[in-house]
């Protein structure tokens, strides 16, 4: 409770970290902050490419089944990838004032929350062209869905940034991790692709399942998703932001110092 009331009262130092990412990451490019749209469109034409033309997805409307995966996807990867080297990429701040470094992480993954949300514009848009259109029961829990990936973000962001400041191997076995963990994801595939029901299981211990899975029952689906399957993900959104603070304050008394 105190760190929650310390973060609080260092809302505005967030909220302008958060606008400083926003408008600096994509400063002196001549496109600027389009570049937010243009990213995901680019991987969406080339994966819908390969699993339609090449690999031949039996799925019908690929583009779309995709899309409202991959974002998701983005969003949960760039905030491991990004958040692990957030305090490093802080380190004059750190060393020089104080606050709460938990500051730094959660900054960074609201950010790209906000990326997210701004990409979900572009999202919608396809929805409805598609034909499939928007189930309003079904979008009201969008925000639920929201919560539960950015709670495991964020767990996992306090978890590695704190890691990573004495550990700096984490940041490239991160990327390496991120890059195999979408192909145990059922974003580019059906869940149901995997036939043996046994291994079935397994993936469905993967938290990111039940939220991909949710993503597309309201998008492409268009129905209510069965919010019971997200428990794993809320269980484990909780497990992680409870192990990835108390990592963090155990770690962060001597950020200033190996910085």
């Amino acid at each position: 409770m105190n760190l929650i009331k310390e973060l609080y009262a260092y809302r505005e130092m967030i909220f302008s970290l958060v606008r400083k990412d926003l408008r600096g990451r994509y400063k002196g490019s001549v496109l600027g902050f389009l570049w937010t749209f243009i990213n995901p469109l680019f991987q969406l034409i080339v994966y819908t490419i390969a699993f339609s033309f090449v690999l031949s997805s039996p799925v019908e409307k690929y583009y779309l089944y995709l899309f409202v995966a991959l974002i998701p996807w983005i969003f949960f990867s760039s905030s491991i990838q990004g958040g692990s080297s957030s305090i490093l990429s802080a380190k004059n701040l750190v060393s020089k004032i104080y606050f709460p470094r938990e500051v730094i992480p959660v900054s960074y993954v609201t950010s790209c929350f906000v990326n997210m949300l701004l990409t979900f514009i572009i999202i919608f848009i396809v929805v409805i062209i598609s034909g499939v259109g928007l189930n309003i029961k079904a979008i009201a829990c969008l925000p639920l869905i929201m919560i539960v990936e950015y709670l495991m973000a964020l767990g996992l962001a306090l978890l590695f940034s704190a890691v990573t400041v004495f550990f700096r191997d984490m940041e490239h076995i991160l990327s390496i991790v991120t890059m195999a963990w979408i192909y145990l994801t059922p974003v580019l595939y059906p869940i149901e692709m995997i036939e043996d029901p046994d291994i079935r299981r397994l993936f469905y211990l993967n938290p990111m399942t039940s939220v991909i899975i949710a993503y597309r029952d309201v998008l492409y689906y268009a129905r209510v998703p069965e919010l019971s399957t997200l428990l794993t993900a809320f269980l484990f959104g909780i497990a992680s932001l409870v192990i990835g603070e108390l990592v963090f304050s155990r770690l962060k008394r001597n950020f200033a110092e190996v910085l």
